[in-house]
């Protein structure tokens, strides 16, 4: 079973700079698809996502403020975000489906990380 340790939430200003670290308890070379999710509330929405293949994908309301991208050596997978908003403020979640034949299906959840913008 995969574990995802999410870090680098906090509280930043409006306009400034946050940069989330997802580690991974074994190796990601192999994962087919890596996320970040966000949730307010009981909305959760996808945020920026990342294949084996190097495509990547932005929601609209991020793009031109956040990048995704996964470091294979350190097992980590990593969002870049700047210029950030108020509306930005959410708990973050890392996410991998691996498609692997030992994972069955299955995809692996952090425990989150909170972002709070606010002045």
């Amino acid at each position: 079973q995969v574990r995802l340790v999410e870090s680098g939430g906090g509280l930043v200003q409006p306009g400034g700079s946050l940069r989330l670290s997802c580690a991974a308890s074994e190796s990601i070379v192999n994962f087919e698809f890596m996320a970040w999710y966000r949730q307010v509330a009981e909305t959760r929405e996808l945020v920026a996502s990342t294949t084996i293949g190097g495509t990547t994908n932005l929601a609209d309301s991020v793009k031109g403020r956040f990048a995704i991208s996964r470091d294979n050596a350190k097992n980590t997978l990593v969002l870049q975000m700047n210029s950030l908003k108020p509306e930005d403020t959410a708990v973050y979640y890392c996410f991998t489906d691996p498609r692997r034949p030992e994972d069955n299906g299955m995809g692996y959840w952090g425990r989150g990380t909170l972002v709070t913008v606010s002045s």
